[in-house]
């Protein structure tokens, strides 16, 4: 189940949603000019590793990704759900929103397995955040979804706390039967969390 855009219109123009993913872009094609033991000391230096506590990494880690594929999710969920809250939120209270929801994913991470080195890295845990405030404020907006089934891929609208609904019951499947090493699976769980709390204090009351 992959969401493709979404009938929600924003009422401003989303420019941190589009910084963030201008700037995640031309991060990754900083990297991909670098040779691959530049890029793992990038990682090693710039991403956030729970056993060496609390650091810069936990803000410098956000933007940085290790493949196309990697990079073109994180930035496809943001640009589709991104700009909604955004205008919820303004301008500057987004990118707090953002910042924060990306630090709440990496804090749930060091809780989890506080003892791993392996660098935490990508914009998964702040985005998961956008998701977790786009259920609370727009639970029926309907998203344009692929779902892929048997070889065929049929588009669909659902309801945005069916197609977000689904993701997180899979990141809880993936992070509590481990089926899939390599990815913080508890990052994303913990960027959600975040963002459901956060969004009832930053968002604008009309």
């Amino acid at each position: 189940m992959l969401p493709l855009r979404d009938d929600n219109p924003s009422h401003t123009f989303p420019i941190v949603a589009w910084g963030l993913i201008a700037l995640n872009i031309a991060v990754f094609i900083w990297e991909i000019l670098l040779t691959s033991q530049t890029i793992l000391e990038i990682s090693l230096t710039y991403g956030f590793i729970p056993v060496r506590g609390i650091q810069y990494g936990i803000i410098t880690s956000m933007f940085i990704h290790n493949d196309p594929i990697h990079l073109v999710g994180n930035m496809l969920y943001l640009y589709i759900f991104g700009d909604n809250i955004e205008d919820a939120c303004g301008h500057l209270r987004f990118l707090i929103f953002y910042i924060i929801c990306g630090v709440g994913a990496s804090l749930l991470m060091m809780f989890i397995d506080p003892m791993t080195d392996i660098p935490l890295i990508g914009a998964s845990g702040a985005i998961s955040g956008v998701l977790g405030g786009y259920i609370v404020l727009y639970p029926r907006a309907r998203i344009r979804t692929a779902i892929i089934s048997l070889g065929f891929i049929q588009l669909v609208y659902l309801p945005a706390f069916l197609t977000i609904g689904f993701w997180f019951v899979l990141q809880m499947l993936y992070a509590w039967t481990g089926v899939f090493t390599g990815v913080a699976y508890w990052a994303h769980i913990g960027g959600f969390i975040t963002g459901l709390i956060l969004i009832r204090l930053l968002a604008n009351r009309d």
